[in-house]
């Protein structure tokens, strides 16, 4: 077994206690709002009050976002297009640069809204780079969707790329991004796509079967960075364990290969089971599984610097509040046992907020995965999802000096 490697057992038993940690959070959060559209910000809204009422928000410092500056946005945008977003916020009609659109709707004081949750990002970035904390969550970031030059995929500014390149200003010589939504993280690849100091990881729905279209492991990077793009295509039905085998398969041994000073991880939640918008099958119990690997491989391969934002997840009752606020107590190092009940006083803050659907019993729905062997990935699978793993391993790992063959690696 190599120096320093990481076995599937061992993992399962580091979980980091006691961590410091902040939660970069301000009410004017809720204003990027597009009206009816499946990115409600009450997901947010019901995030914090659950994370409150189980006493989780007492465990961390929270901490205001300073708005991203037109300069800072800069690094991220074209002025072009930062001007299209000012003149769209004071004009319904606005028409242009993805603005507009179903899945981007103008509504007013888009400008402002969207820098502050960007703003919210780098103030997490400059947290951990500073080294007054370990960790630092931003929920209401993760919008990875967002293009140099335009808005897609209910995303306006990328708050992702702006928290990397702040950490790259900062004197990061090696950021790793881990990206878990369900969709792929297109805008955060291509924005790094050659730059060998970035290596971006991607799991999601194989994208022949979801938007954006793109994420396939042939998607390597380019020049210097070939090998920094990693690209994992789920088969549509992928559920905990298998999710985690994936996981398990890729993600650890890169990360380490590549040897980063710090990790940013996308934690969006819309693998989860009930999401309208895809076609994963992970519970609230697989997902908190997920962010406690990230947890622990942060301070494995990054010394412990762990940047997390939010992303996707339209389960605005059942899954994001439940599943991010075990990203928040992860992060502080005090997970909470998924069999926990809810608090009477957060269901009866939903019905006053006129939630009528079926409100969750306990902060879990099964057993968690971990409590089961995941079962390791092995060459030669013929499952769907098998193929998928050795795909990908193919494409990236011997441009990082690793066996695509060797479960171990």
């Amino acid at each position: 077994m190599a120096e320093g490697r990481v076995t599937n057992e061992r993992r399962d038993r580091i979980r980091p206690r006691g961590c410091r940690a902040s939660v970069v959070w301000d009410d004017g959060y809720l204003d990027y709002d597009f009206g009816d559209h499946p990115l409600n910000p009450v997901r947010l809204e019901f995030t914090i009050a659950l994370a409150r009422e189980l006493g989780v928000l007492d465990q961390l410092e929270m901490i205001g976002p300073t708005t991203a500056t037109d300069s800072e946005l800069l690094t991220v945008h074209s002025a072009a297009y930062l001007q299209a977003v000012r003149d769209a916020s004071d004009n319904p009609q606005y028409r242009g640069y993805g603005l507009g659109t179903d899945d981007d709707p103008i509504f007013s004081g888009m400008f402002a809204a969207s820098a502050l949750i960007a703003g919210g990002s780098r103030r997490a970035a400059l947290e951990v780079w500073s080294g007054r904390v370990q960790h630092s969550v931003n929920i209401a970031g993760g919008l990875h969707h967002a293009m140099r030059s335009n808005a897609a995929g209910f995303c306006v500014f990328n708050d992702v790329v702006l928290a990397i390149r702040t950490l790259l200003a900062a004197g990061a010589q090696r950021v790793a991004y881990v990206d878990v939504d369900v969709h792929h993280g297109d805008g955060v690849q291509v924005a790094f796509y050659d730059d060998p100091r970035v290596l971006t990881i991607s799991l999601h729905q194989d994208p022949r079967t979801l938007f954006p279209g793109t994420g396939f492991p042939g998607e390597t990077g380019t020049g210097a960075a070939d090998g920094t793009a990693i690209n994992v295509a789920l088969p549509p039905g992928t559920a905990d364990r298998g999710w985690l085998r994936a996981f398990d398969a890729i993600v650890p041994a890169a990360v380490r290969a590549f040897g980063p000073d710090v990790l940013v991880t996308q934690c969006g939640c819309d693998t989860h089971h009930e999401d309208p918008l895809a076609n994963l099958k992970l519970s609230v119990d697989g997902q908190r599984e997920a962010i406690a690997r990230l947890h622990a491989l942060a301070h494995q391969s990054a010394e412990g610097r762990w940047v997390a934002l939010g992303g996707g997840g339209y389960g605005l009752v059942r899954c994001v509040p439940r599943t991010w606020t075990n990203l928040i107590a992860e992060a502080a190092g005090a997970p909470i046992d998924p069999a926990t009940p809810i608090p009477a006083a957060w269901q009866d803050f939903l019905r006053r907020r006129g939630v009528s659907s079926e409100l969750p019993a306990h902060l879990g729905e099964a057993p968690a995965p971990s409590e089961e062997p995941v079962g390791e990935w092995q060459p030669g699978g013929e499952s769907r999802l098998d193929r998928s793993i050795a795909a990908t391993r193919l494409a990236t790992f011997p441009l990082l000096g690793l066996d695509p063959h060797d479960p171990r690696d």
